[in-house]
C-alpha cells in the first residue's frame, strides 16, 4: 500500500534511536501518522516542526500498519512565528486542535484548505486572528458541530443577531434574549461574517468557539479535555489585545 501527498506536520514524536513518528494532516488521506526514518537525526529534526509543509510518500503492507513517511520540506512556517509569541501560540492551537478532533485517515478537504490558508497567515499578515476565528467555527461545522447563526431561536428574525444559545447553538437576537441575556454567549458581527472586527469582538468570539469546542466537542463527542495549547493561545490573545 502506498500513496503521495502533501500536508502540514501536526506532531512529531521520537521513536527508537534515530526515527521519528509524526501526524500530518493532508487533503486526501487526513490525518496520518508514519514513521520517519532518521527523524531524529541532524539532517531531518530541523525540517519536521510543527507547521511545516511536507511532500510526503507513505508505503505500508497493510493499510492497517502504521507505515512509514519519505518526507521533503516544501514550505517552512517556523520562521514567520518564532519571533511573535501570539503567532507561535496560534500555530500551536491549529496543530493541537488537529490532532484532537480529526478522526484517523479521514479526508476533510474544505477543512485543509482552509488550515493551510491560516497557517499561511499566521505572522505574516495583521488580519490573522480573524481568520483563526473562523476556522475555529470552522471546525466545529466541520465536526458536526456547527452553530446556526442565520435567524432568532425564539423570534425568528435575522436582524440584531447579537447572543447564541449555549444550549442549542442558535443565534438570539438583542429583543428574543429578554431576561435572558446574561445567560448567553456574545455573538460579534464577526462570526456572522461580518468583518473587519477589533480585537474586542475577536475575544467575544473565541468565547463563544471555545464554549463549543469543550462542551460539544471535547465533552459530548470525544470525552476528553480540549488540548491546552486552545486555552494558551486565547490567554495570549487576550494579553495581546490588553496592550492596545
Amino acid at each position: 500500500m502506498d500513496w503521495r501527498d502533501q500536508g502540514a506536520l501536526l506532531s512529531v514524536r521520537r521513536h527508537g534511536e534515530n526515527s521519528a513518528i509524526i501526524e500530518v494532516f493532508t487533503e486526501a488521506h487526513g490525518r496520518h501518522a508514519g514513521v520517519v526514518r532518521g527523524g531524529a537525526g541532524r539532517k531531518l529534526a530541523p525540517v519536521l516542526q510543527p507547521g511545516a509543509q511536507l511532500d510526503l510518500a507513505w508505503r505500508a503492507r497493510l493499510d492497517e500498519h502504521i507505515g512509514s513517511f519519505t518526507v521533503e520540506p516544501l514550505q517552512s512556517r517556523a520562521a514567520a512565528v518564532m519571533g511573535d509569541r501570539l503567532a507561535l501560540a496560534g500555530l500551536n492551537a491549529v496543530t493541537a486542535l488537529l490532532g484532537f478532533a480529526l478522526p484517523e485517515r479521514e479526508a476533510h478537504p474544505a477543512l485543509y484548505r482552509a488550515t493551510m490558508a491560516l497557517l499561511d497567515s499566521l505572522g505574516t499578515t495583521e488580519g490573522w486572528p480573524l481568520v483563526y476565528l473562523r476556522w475555529e467555527l470552522g471546525l466545529l461545522e466541520e465536526m458536526g458541530f456547527g452553530l446556526d447563526l442565520g435567524s432568532c431561536a425564539v423570534t425568528g428574525t435575522r436582524d440584531d443577531l447579537v447572543y447564541v444559545s449555549p444550549k442549542s447553538g442558535r443565534a438570539v437576537s438583542r429583543a428574543g434574549a429578554g431576561d435572558w441575556a446574561d445567560r448567553l454567549l456574545p455573538l460579534p458581527p464577526c462570526l456572522l461574517g461580518q468583518g473587519p472586527a477589533s480585537n474586542d469582538e475577536i475575544a467575544a468570539g473565541l468565547r463563544t468557539t471555545g464554549y463549543f469546542l469543550e462542551k460539544w466537542l471535547a465533552g459530548e463527542l470525544l470525552g476528553k479535555p480540549l488540548p491546552a495549547a486552545r486555552q494558551r493561545f486565547s490567554d495570549a490573545f487576550a494579553r495581546h489585545s490588553g496592550r492596545r
